[in-house]
């Protein structure tokens, strides 16, 4: 008889992994051996269990699924990390590649097609979102370009709103209940501002606002 493929999943939020789980384990020849809240513990259930598969959440508090797969994968460089997240940022997509990620999946994907892409990593075939592969494919066509850009030409319109409501002074809390976003999501979106406009702290980040005329 076949041995299962063990797969580990890495997501903190509890609904998603009881779900991922529940789904998997009617799945024939896949075996989920572990389940993670968080990257410190994704890595420690990975010396555990040594998992052939590990599906891996991007955002979470803490280690975030860039780091986690980095480390990962430096432990256990045979495992195959799956990307199973709800973004589609590049800010997270290229370097979640270059850390090693085999696949990259968006939660919006069918569970056919989860359990369809544990089977291809298990023998060696990467499988990439339709919206990523054109990404990437974007990516490598697109000319380098003379002129630099001003780097807020780079923050997508919620970021903008994000930093809107810094140089307004907003909390995460009240620019989380402005936008209707989680708070989670609004630490993500500051991030991604930091590292664009290539500032260290929310000051910096409400100075840049004003001098380029795009608070409110």
């Amino acid at each position: 008889m076949e041995q299962a493929i063990k797969v580990l999943l890495v997501d903190d939020h509890e609904m998603v992994r009881i779900g991922l789980a529940a789904v998997l384990d009617t799945e024939e020849g896949i075996e989920v051996v572990g389940e993670a809240s968080s990257g410190s513990e994704g890595i420690r259930l990975a010396q555990l269990y040594k998992p052939d598969v590990v599906l891996m959440d991007l955002v979470m508090d803490g280690m975030d699924g860039v780091e986690t797969t980095r480390q990962l994968l430096e432990l256990h460089p045979d495992c195959k990390v799956i990307v199973l997240t709800s973004y589609l940022d590049d800010s997270m997509l290229y370097p979640v590649i270059e850390a090693g990620a085999f696949s990259y999946l968006l939660k919006t994907s069918r569970a056919a097609e989860i359990a369809d892409a544990i089977r291809a990593a298990a023998r060696g075939q990467s499988v990439l979102e339709s919206q990523v592969a054109a990404k990437m494919m974007n990516r490598f066509r697109q000319p380098k370009q003379p002129a630099q850009k001003p780097p807020h030409e780079e923050l997508t319109e919620r970021e903008m709103d994000v930093l809107k409501g810094l140089a307004r002074g907003l909390s995460n809390q009240e620019i989380a209940d402005e936008l209707f976003i989680g708070i989670k999501t609004v630490k993500f979106h500051i991030t991604n501002i930091f590292d664009k406009l290539g500032v260290e702290d929310r000051t910096q980040a409400a100075i840049y606002a004003h001098k380029h005329g795009l608070a409110d």
